[in-house]
């Protein structure tokens, strides 16, 4: 079967391998002429259901058009990404752009070396350009290992995903030449995917401006208030979480009796967030001990002891890419020690000041501050901070970060750490506005090679984090269904820790 009956020319074969250069381009070598020609023959034709979210298409083509309206004289290029390399040839599963995502509705199915084109201006009219399937018929089917649906799945139909998305869909290939013919300058979402960039450099179509940052953050502000189902989808992704949540206390007696207590803890929420959503929305944080000390977290390999506290910071990413990030401090044996509950007491306080505070029309920066002050106000207490509270919140003071050293909100939606992009004064130095959803997490962490905090409080590293939404009536805690107090987290953990025993049993027996 020659390459035109494939689907793709040699020449545009060549041209895709050399801009989008890398493991997305990999070729199957082995070819021959009878293989070709029995390949070609005998399949059947499938309808699939795809699983494509009409609401999420929907907002994506609102979101486009307030975006062709801030740049009506440009034509704006947003990568999905490429694929990154984890060893090798071998790649991480591909989770595409957010910006991509954001402008597509295509969520977890957004595919790699793809690019969405907007036209700035009324029409706002948009493209798709990426890959065509390599499905039966054609020859990359078996011959292309990285993108032939014999080897990777099979994929929608160019008119599957333009029925879906209301837009064009085209060959990659033809990128270039597209832009070419718009005549408009270009901007292009920076670091989304450098081989479109050099790509598009090569061709003389587009050179890296400030503009282009400028479309990131329009990106971003565009998300800084989130509709009714966003909302709804964060919820979903926070219901599942706190599922994932009871997994792990009941999967604690095992991770007590295991050397690397700590990755059955990351592998009980992983569990869930992959047989009930996509996946989980960043590298789970499962630290016992002193290791709950260290805020990133990321080699969870720790063993977890029968008096530790287990700090659990985790979130489940849903296919539409949104996702939760909540945080909880167990006792690994169900019952919190006296120092352990003074420390957790005093985040909780602290949590619950900052969700007092988290009112429609105050500054967002009044979420820290206000949980700041609890906790300073409590290490001056316990004769632990060497200045007083007011000196240390002061400007000049800041001592309290020794043990509570990082932000209490960020903002929450496709991105773990949404909005990032944003301008100062419309994020961390804006007004809290309805539809806004954040975290709140306050935590205490006491190292245990610490000499300046009494010893019994040396190796205790607390954080309690809650995904909430603003609104007139106040803020609602998306997650407030994971039990927060000592005493409901003892209560909670109480069965759940028995039935992990009783199913530890037997196992063994």
């Amino acid at each position: 079967m020659s390459d035109e009956v494939s689907g793709a020319t040699g020449e545009e074969r060549s041209a895709t391998q050399s801009a989008l250069s890398g493991w997305g381009s990999r070729t199957h070598p082995r070819r021959t002429d009878a293989l070709s020609e029995f390949m070609g023959q005998g399949w059947d034709v499938r309808a699939t259901a795809w699983g494509f979210d009409q609401h999420a298409t929907a907002l994506a083509g609102e979101r486009r058009r307030m975006l062709a309206s801030l740049h009506p004289d440009a034509v704006l290029v947003i990568p999905s990404g490429a694929r990154k390399i984890r060893s090798n040839d071998v790649p991480y599963v591909f989770r595409p752009h957010t910006s991509f995502a954001q402008l597509t509705g295509l969520g977890s199915r957004g595919e790699a070396d793809a690019a969405l084109v907007v036209v700035g201006g009324d029409s706002a009219e948009a493209t798709l350009f990426q890959r065509q399937p390599m499905g039966p018929g054609t020859e990359d089917f078996y011959l292309d290992g990285a993108a032939g649906e014999y080897w990777t799945g099979r994929r929608p139909s160019t008119s599957d995903l333009e029925d879906v998305l209301g837009i064009g869909v085209r060959r990659l290939t033809e990128l270039a030449d597209s832009l070419r013919r718009l005549g408009r300058r270009v901007y292009l979402v920076p670091n989304a995917s450098p081989a479109v960039e050099e790509l598009l450099a090569a061709e003389g179509l587009w050179t890296p401006s400030d503009d282009d940052a400028a479309l990131a953050t329009a990106l971003d502000e565009m998300r800084l208030t989130k509709t009714a189902w966003e909302i709804a989808q964060l919820q979903t992704a926070v219901d599942i979480s706190i599922r994932g949540f009871a997994d792990v206390v009941e999967a604690l007696p095992r991770a007590i009796d295991t050397a690397r207590g700590e990755r059955v803890i990351e592998w009980a929420f992983l569990g869930r967030a992959r047989t009930e959503a996509n996946d989980v929305g960043y590298g789970t944080t499962a630290a016992a001990g002193d290791n709950a000390t260290t805020l990133h977290w990321e080699s969870c390999d720790g063993p977890v002891r029968e008096g530790d506290l287990v700090l659990l910071d985790a979130g489940v990413e849903l296919e539409s890419l949104y996702t939760a990030d909540i945080t909880r401090t167990v006792p690994a044996s169900g019952t919190f020690s006296d120092a352990q509950r003074r420390i957790y007491q005093a985040v909780l306080d602290a949590a619950d000041a900052g969700i007092a505070a988290a009112v429609v029309g105050r500054p967002f920066l009044d979420i820290h501050d206000a949980a700041v002050r609890v906790l300073a106000e409590r290490l001056e207490e316990w004769g632990i901070l060497p200045v007083s509270a007011a000196e240390s919140v002061s400007d000049t003071g800041q001592q309290h970060r020794r043990w509570m050293p990082h932000a209490t909100s960020h903002h929450l939606g496709l991105d773990v750490h949404d909005c990032a992009a944003s301008r100062p004064e419309n994020y961390r130095g804006a007004l809290i506005r309805p539809g806004m959803v954040f975290t709140v997490e306050p935590g205490l962490y006491f190292k245990a090679d610490d000499l300046s905090v009494p010893e019994e409080f040396r190796g205790i590293g607390v954080r309690l984090e809650d995904d909430l939404v603003a609104t007139e009536d106040g803020p609602i805690n998306l997650s407030a269904a994971l039990p927060r107090t000592v005493d409901e987290i003892e209560e909670w953990m109480a069965p759940l820790l028995e039935r992990g025993r009783r199913l530890g049993s037997e196992t063994r027996s």
